[in-house]
């Protein structure tokens, strides 16, 4: 549930991001990431970083602040196939997969981590859900609104959880 919610709310992140102009859309607005490209761009690396940790397959950005794409547009290709790819990897899991550690290098402090592997993935959703709250902020500074991404709006779209 937790991957399909989370290109649902991106989805309508980028939908209500689009119409920006390009100076909106890169302007510093003293957000950690400091505009909606760098905090958007910071979601992907992010995202990148953990798939590819979970699966062991791909390559990561090796910096937090990675750009993965310059322009909106492609910057929005790259997020689908890598909500995409999350959902065909959790799809996959078992609950026995779930429960079985990992180990990983943080980017931040090189020290290996051994963990199980649900609350990491866990993490790495709700690591999402706080950056995305921090672009909803941006937009309501820069338009005056921005979409609901709430959860419990997604469960009621689609009926899913709700069972």
């Amino acid at each position: 549930m937790l991957a399909n919610y989370n290109r649902w709310a991106n989805a309508r992140l980028y939908d209500a991001v689009a119409p920006l102009s390009v100076e909106a859309y890169r302007s510093d607005e003293g957000a950690f990431f400091k505009s909606l490209h760098g905090t958007l761009n910071h979601l992907v690396a992010a995202d990148r970083i953990w798939l590819t940790r979970f699966t062991g397959e791909g390559d990561a950005p090796s910096r937090l602040d990675a750009i993965i794409a310059e322009d909106f547009t492609t910057l929005r290709e790259e997020r689908e196939a890598t909500d995409n790819a999350y959902i065909g990897y959790v799809a996959r899991l078992s609950d026995e997969a779930l429960a079985t550690n990992f180990t990983y290098t943080p980017v931040t402090t090189p020290v290996p981590v051994t963990q199980p592997l649900a609350p990491a993935l866990l993490h790495a959703f709700n690591h999402q859900t706080h950056h995305r709250g921090q672009c909803h902020t941006l937009l309501t500074r820069l338009t005056g609104e921005a979409p609901s991404l709430d959860l419990i709006y997604y469960q009621r779209e689609t009926g899913e959880g709700m069972d």
